[in-house]
């Protein structure tokens, strides 16, 4: 601490990241990676990318990349938005759009992001428990609100709630903004955009992390009706006009064109996904059903601390949350199928 802090600093407890070790053949299963590299055409258009018209500020308005989403999902450029990864694009819709008067409602167990940020903007917000089976009651959602925001499939349970549970949902809150993050939503959900043209309510979220393998580029975006994405814009342009630089715009757009990579490397992790829920409930997980790349499993004779550390010191390294309720679980990242044997087989040492 230091008295050169403004108040708000004190107060705040961050987002803790997943741990990026260097260890040497280490099996790393703890944040939720695609263990498939990116499209070959996205990494042909950055390297392409970069040249002399670096120098150059990026577009500001990311126009392409927005085009090739817009494309990808038929909705128009201008009710997509794009930014820094989507943690940024939820930051800037929890300014624009989450914070009133009435409190933000949010499940208990799900991103740890969320009551990250209602702590750094100030917003007031009620955590809904989840119900004894991890699963998401929406009847719990229907009390006074200023908004809402889920994530489908839920982290870290990685449980989807089916679209027209979705569209209940917002069609019961028409005078509430309802953000839904679907960061996982590729590897066997729904998604809820075509719902936005529907509804003038609904904000979605994705990202670029996941089912198409730039973590490392972070970009991520939001579809909506254009007047939740003027209000994204708005905070956008009062933080930062250029969050996307010329070399992740350029990737990105390659990456959501190519829908064949898109669709072979999500299959390949789906496919891998169940045979790893099978092996573990064979000995002995209780494994919850899971729409994500990764699985939430715990065994009833070894503690989750336990079990994390048995892995990591077998060079495998998966999440393991000390909070109430999940404590006994493991989140692990559905990896290659020579990675997952490696889990298997280490797991098998340990119980």
């Amino acid at each position: 601490m230091s008295k050169f802090w403004s108040p708000i600093v004190a107060t705040l407890k961050p987002y803790v990241a997943g741990e990026q070790p260097r260890i040497q053949n280490l099996t790393k299963l703890n944040t939720n990676e695609n263990p498939y590299g990116p499209s070959p055409k996205a990494i042909a258009a950055m390297q392409a990318a970069v040249a002399d018209s670096l120098k150059l500020y990026p577009d500001p308005s990311a126009l392409a990349l927005r085009q090739s989403i817009a494309r990808f999902y038929g909705v128009e450029a201008d009710e997509v938005f794009v930014g820094n990864g989507s943690d940024e694009v939820l930051a800037h819709a929890f300014v624009a759009l989450l914070n009133h008067e009435q409190p933000l409602l949010y499940p208990d167990i799900t991103y740890s992001f969320y009551p990250t940020y209602c702590r750094l903007f100030g917003i007031e917000a009620v955590e809904i428990p989840l119900k004894d089976d991890f699963t998401i009651d929406l009847a719990d959602y229907a009390r006074p609100a200023g908004a809402i925001i889920l994530p489908n499939p839920n982290a870290p349970t990685g449980i989807g709630l089916p679209l027209a549970a979705i569209e209940k949902l917002v069609a019961e809150h028409p005078d509430q903004p309802i953000v839904v993050d679907e960061a996982y939503i590729d590897f066997g959900g729904e998604s809820a955009i075509p719902l936005t043209k529907k509804y003038d309510n609904l904000l979605v979220v994705h990202t670029l992390s996941k089912s198409r393998s730039l973590a490392g580029l972070r970009v991520g975006y939001a579809i909506g009706q254009r007047p939740l994405i003027d209000a994204l814009e708005r905070v956008k342009d009062s933080f930062n006009s250029y969050p996307l630089d010329r070399v992740a715009q350029a990737g990105a757009a390659a990456a959501v064109d190519d829908r064949a990579w898109f669709d072979e490397t999500r299959g390949k992790v789906i496919e891998t996904r169940e045979r790893v829920t099978g092996a573990l409930r064979q000995r002995g997980f209780e494994v919850l059903p899971s729409q994500a790349n990764f699985v939430f499993a715990r065994h009833p004779g070894h503690s989750g601390e336990a079990l994390a550390k048995g892995l990591r010191d077998r060079a495998v390294l998966v999440r393991h949350f000390a909070k109430p309720r999940i404590s006994d679980f493991l989140r692990i990242t559905i990896g290659t199928p020579e990675e997952c044997d490696r889990l298997i087989a280490a797991v098998e040492e340990i119980v």
